[in-house]
């Protein structure tokens, strides 16, 4: 009995123990200077704010919320209709969608690249964001205009195995 207890109690010890913490650095991407614990001036200053941005605060996430609600219904009429829907709401579709993973790189990039830290590369990564945005919503203009549309294209890949097996057999 005494030996079982111990044996939980070195595992719950053994659970909570904490290694070291490490931040997170990306290799290639150099770095600013950081001063220890990351704490800029001195104690003993004043602290200030930032200035109150509502686009880069209740706005911004209010923007994200209803790109991700609006999704639901977009994903799911595709679905129930069997993978034919009108040109509009093909297009809404994709137009969300984009909005909705520009939104999750963004916050990736300001999480795991900080201005504070990479700098310029923050910029950058920022800029390449847009740019490789502005080429999607460049191919979903051709996607909508030349093909199908994205749920035209992607039901299309989704019978090619059972198209190409037919054509095999004839």
């Amino acid at each position: 009995m005494l030996q079982r207890s111990f044996v939980k109690e070195g595992l719950a010890r053994r659970a909570l123990q904490c290694t070291a913490r490490r931040n997170l650095t990306i290799p290639f991407l150099s770095t600013l200077p950081q001063k220890a614990g990351g704490v800029v001036g001195t104690p003993n200053d004043a602290y200030h704010p930032p200035a109150v941005d509502k686009m880069h605060g209740s706005y911004h996430w209010d923007f994200e919320r209803a790109l991700a609600v609006a999704m639901v219904p977009l994903v799911t009429i595709p679905l129930a209709a069997g993978g034919s829907i009108s040109t509009v709401a093909d297009s809404l579709l994709a137009s969300v969608l984009l909005g909705h993973v520009y939104i999750g790189f963004q916050s990736c990039i300001i999480d795991y690249i900080p201005a504070r830290v990479y700098g310029k590369n923050h910029n950058y990564a920022m800029y390449l964001l847009t740019l490789g945005s502005v080429f999607s919503a460049l191919g979903i203009y051709k996607l909508e205009t030349e093909e199908n549309g994205i749920i035209g294209v992607l039901s299309r890949l989704w019978t090619a195995d059972r198209e190409s097996q037919e054509s095999k057999k004839d």
